[in-house]
Parts: C-alpha cells; structure tokens; sequence
C-alpha cells in the first residue's frame, strides 16, 4: 500500500464575496444596469438581490464602503474569464523539425507554422539533433533558413536568427 497524502489541500480562493461571505457593513450598492442604489447596510443590499433573483457580489473592496453589485454571479465570472481571454497576448507556437524530416512531414509541418503565423502567432522553428546530426550544426542552420525563405518568406519576418540551443537549433518567426 502507497502513503497517505498528510499534508494541508490548499484550495483556490474566491476572487470575489458574495453574499454572506461579504462581511463589512455598510456598503454601497449599484444595480445590474449599472446604476447606483445608494449605501445601506449588507443585510439589506443581500434582501434587495435576493428580492431580485440576483447575487450581492463585493467588486471593489479597497474602497470605504466597498462597492457591491447586486447581479448573476455564474454570468459574472463567465464575463470576466471571457474578457481575460480575448486581451491575451500573441503567444509563441512550436514547430519541431528533424534534419531527416521527409519532404511531405516538413511541408505539413511549415504549412502549420504557416497557419500559426496567419493568426498572429510567433513561431519558433526548433530542429533537433541527434548522434552525428550534432557534428554539423552550420548544415542545419543553412537548412531551416532555407525553409524559410521558401515557404514563410511572405508572411513571417526572422525575429531571433537560428542558434544552437543545447541539442537543438532554434530560431523565432514573427508575423510582418
């Protein structure tokens, strides 16, 4: 038999109170259309949601009194996931190649680097080496960036030139 876990679970914390969890009294309320209701004690604003069919929920608690909005919360937190998902930024695509990719592999492979590029990604081209590969770094570089300048030429600028990275060669396309 394997042992048992003894430790403290450190559960995820709520980023807002709601509710009952709100505990500072009085606070100020605005309504789900965004106006103000006025500051009242917490006990009320959670009678107003709950008259309502709403949630009472704590968005700025730094302030004296803190602000409360009477809305869904489930909606809420959707809104704001969503809103924190499409401000994110470009992130950086991997493209692995090997020295002795067929011809096929590697046009599938940079057509992926292609698409990556059309959406607003950076791509980083990593070919790794292996056993006698290792020996002839220069042959590889030559190789990826001619595969660039044939395939990616029109679409992606050389953001970081290709470089031996431990057993590997990297280098970093962004899109003009």
């Amino acid at each position: 038999m394997g042992r048992r876990f003894r430790g403290r679970v450190e559960r995820e914390r709520p980023k807002h109170r709601i509710n009952h969890h709100i505990r500072i009294s009085p606070i100020r309320v605005i309504d789900a259309d965004g106006e103000l209701i006025g500051v009242m004690s917490n006990d009320e604003g959670r009678a107003l949601a709950k008259e309502r069919g709403l949630d009472l929920v704590e968005v700025n608690p730094k302030v004296r009194p803190p602000i409360c909005k009477i809305i869904d919360y489930g909606k809420y937190k959707y809104e704001q996931k969503k809103a924190t998902k499409k401000s994110s930024s470009p992130q950086v695509k991997t493209v692995q190649l090997r020295p002795k990719t067929d011809d096929h592999d590697l046009v599938t492979k940079l057509k992926r680097a292609r698409k990556f590029l059309d959406q607003g990604h950076r791509v980083k081209l990593v070919m790794r080496m292996r056993g006698r590969e290792r020996s002839y770094p220069g042959r590889w570089i030559e190789m990826m960036r001619a595969y660039v300048d044939d395939y990616l030429a029109d679409i992606a600028a050389i953001a970081q030139r290709p470089q031996e990275q431990g057993r590997a060669i990297a280098m970093l396309l962004e899109p003009t």
